[in-house]
């Protein structure tokens, strides 16, 4: 699953450690959350949601959501932009 934790880490000034107290865990497992490698609990979910201020689903993304890249160049250059 993709997720966008080390965006919203640094927009709210938190290390990795920093993350890890404020959600009960250690910092390996918010490493291995931000790296795709471990799906959170829906409760770990919702204490991120929480703590960042926004929704869950602003969070984490499905693994076939575009990227963050793609995204912002279709905001930017419309939908239908380099298509044939």
């Amino acid at each position: 699953m993709k997720n966008r934790i080390k965006i919203y880490r640094a927009i709210h000034d938190l290390t990795q450690e920093e993350l890890a107290g404020k959600l009960g865990v250690t910092r390996q497992t918010v490493l291995a959350i931000e790296k795709g490698k471990y799906n959170p609990s829906l409760d770990l979910a919702f204490k991120m949601s929480k703590i960042f201020g926004v929704r869950i689903e602003d969070i984490f993304l499905s693994d076939d959501s575009p990227d963050d890249k793609v995204l912002i160049a279709k905001q930017i250059f419309g939908e239908d932009r380099g298509a044939t």
